[in-house]
């Protein structure tokens, strides 16, 4: 029986493996490389292990071994696995044999894997340098990646797989910074989402801007057995990829991830219509410049020279009716298309920048459409620094549709004591957590912390949502006892006549 490999132990060979590129290429772009060679090496690992299983079960008879093996989540042959490619890392063409491969699982998975690879280019000048350069990294890559041992009967648990690969996306995203954090939302960013919508078993769960999927694996861990539809769609190509191999990782074989830009083009429809969903959470781009860019063609501009202006008229799904979000700053729009893919009954919550609670103009209109439909649940404040590569401190908006009720609960989570401080992030604990759900669910006004809005308070405050104007967390001075200060006063004065005397006979005595 093989030893037991531990999570540490993986993540450290995977970090390990980071160093091959550091400093050659950007980690928001390597990321990729290491992460799909991971999703490989796991594959062939299973399929090595269940083809001994069944070698053994079926003593040898290969008809009988073959069936069992198409019955496996993947299917894979010899020239397919992670082996065959280690036993190539010194060929002249090994980035072109990667490709291949890669190609070669997709065409025989094609119901699970169909498109997985195809923006991850392991023979690309333009990223991995020129061939020299490029075979070296790719060798040393294969070698670092052969000494992880990802069979089933060694990790144990799935779970060591998927935490593996949440561990390295969390790495690039501190490491690479602003450039890399936009596809990660932290852990307990996501934990706090995925407590807050409460997903129920079959629910649909939709993510508008999945990234790498880590917020979507969340929400769908909060429920048995994983028992639940996961739909998300995401622009950028390679993260898409990395959000496929995620769900794959997790156990999560049938997630629905669309390739794409949500605002433009969405792509979960249903009869024509965007499709409806229970439960969806989010983490879109802030202040996203130039959103609506995919609505631009050449009939939308009567010149030429004339610079386009989106319109509610553009949009087929008619989303954008209680109005259009400023050319440079995105956040309602992805919160309307989230309300207008919220189904009856349905929750949703999506962190944004403070911005969107009091920023006026087409917002301002936007917004009070939102509190006059009864549709804003709670406004929770999260400290600062707790996203890579933005200080920018971020709120969570919870929308639901048909309240029973029509007040708004405010939190302000972002004081002293509310987290954990950390040297280049904050970060929010387990006891955060539980207090924000508490208040959430308990609907309390706490001092200096929560306060319930009636509607006619908002509607008083101009629908503007900024949380200062309605939990006060202004700490009193303490009373200035004039006494004390006096006597102090008088103290100070008998210690600097002392002083000075002294001063006057060390003067004396040096004659000055």
């Amino acid at each position: 029986m093989a030893e037991k490999v531990s999570q540490d132990q993986i993540n450290s060979i995977l970090w390990q493996a980071a160093d091959t590129f550091r400093g050659k290429i950007d980690s928001s772009i390597y990321k990729d490389y290491i992460l799909t060679m991971m999703f490989i090496k796991y594959l062939s690992d299973s399929y090595k292990e269940h083809l001994e299983e069944y070698t053994e079960r079926y003593n040898g008879d290969e008809q009988r071994i073959q069936r069992a093996l198409t019955r496996e989540r993947f299917v894979l042959d010899n020239e397919s696995t992670f082996d065959y490619l280690y036993s190539k890392r010194n060929d002249a063409e090994i980035g072109e044999i990667i490709n291949k491969v890669l190609e070669r699982i997709e065409n025989e998975n094609t119901g699970k894997l169909r498109g997985v690879f195809r923006n991850i280019d392991f023979n690309s000048e333009a990223v991995l340098g020129k061939a020299k350069e490029r075979n070296a990294m790719l060798r040393t890559l294969l070698e670092d990646i052969n000494k992880l041992n990802l069979k089933p009967s060694v990790i144990g648990s799935e779970d060591v797989i998927g935490n593996a690969y949440q561990y390295m996306i969390e790495q690039f995203a501190s490491d690479a910074g602003k450039k890399g954090g936009e596809f990660y939302t932290p852990t307990m960013a996501s934990e706090l989402l995925a407590r807050l919508v409460k997903p129920q078993e079959n629910d649909r769960i939709y993510d508008p801007t999945c990234g790498s999927g880590s917020l979507l694996v969340r929400v769908a861990k909060q429920v048995p057995n994983n028992k639940v539809a996961i739909y998300g769609q995401e622009r950028n190509g390679a993260t898409h990829s990395l959000a496929l191999m995620n769900m794959y990782l997790h156990g999560i074989d049938d997630a629905n991830i669309e390739w794409g830009d949500t605002l433009a083009n969405p792509l979960h429809l249903e009869d024509g219509k965007l499709m409806k969903f229970q439960k969806i959470v989010a983490n879109p781009p802030f202040s996203l410049d130039k959103w609506a860019m995919g609505f631009a063609n050449e009939t939308s501009k009567k010149d030429k020279d004339e610079k386009f202006k989106m319109e509610a008229g553009l949009d087929p799904y008619r989303r954008f009716e209680w109005g259009v979000p400023p050319t440079s700053k995105g956040d309602y729009a992805f919160v309307q298309h989230m309300l207008y893919s919220l189904a009856e009954n349905g929750t949703m919550a999506t962190i944004l920048p403070h911005g969107v609670l009091f920023r006026g103009a087409s917002e301002g209109k936007i917004r009070k459409e939102i509190i006059e439909m009864n549709l804003l649940d709670a406004v929770i404040g999260l400290p600062e620094g707790l996203f890579y590569g933005t200080s920018i401190p971020a709120c969570i908006l919870v929308f639901k549709k048909n309240r029973g009720r029509e007040d708004v609960l405010f939190i302000d989570a972002s004081g002293e004591g509310n987290y954990e401080k950390g040297k280049n992030q904050n970060k929010l604990r387990e006891e955060d957590l539980q207090k924000i759900i508490t208040t959430y669910d308990s609907r309390k006004t706490i001092d200096k912390y929560s306060y319930k809005a009636t509607k006619k308070e908002i509607q008083e405050n101009d629908y503007n949502l900024n949380i200062p104007r309605y939990v006060d967390t202004f700490e009193e001075e303490a009373p200035i006892d004039m006494e004390a200060v006096k006597q102090n006063i008088s103290d100070i004065k008998k210690e600097l006549a002392v002083v000075e005397a002294e001063m006057e006979k060390y003067l004396k005595e040096l004659g000055l």
